[in-house]
């Protein structure tokens, strides 16, 4: 059975890859390094909650009703 951890590194990559933005571009806007993205989406490494509200305010031009728990969690 598969983990949480491993289904969270999918629906983010697959929100990142709606965005139509590459893991440097996203750690860019985060502000953080392309290796400190890569361990995060990848669940090595936790999202900070202003992270996750950044990444939020990114998708909401396509999913005005996304929640965090919608990109992280559900």
């Amino acid at each position: 059975m598969k983990g949480a951890n491993y289904i969270m590194k999918y629906k983010v990559a697959g929100y990142r890859k709606m965005l139509g933005m590459t893991q440097q571009e996203m750690a860019k806007s985060f502000g953080i390094s392309l290796q400190a993205y890569f361990k995060k989406e990848n669940g090595k490494v936790a999202f900070s909650d202003q992270e996750k509200l950044l990444f939020k305010e990114l998708l909401l031009p396509i999913f005005p009703n996304i929640t965090i728990d919608d990109i992280f969690f559900n």
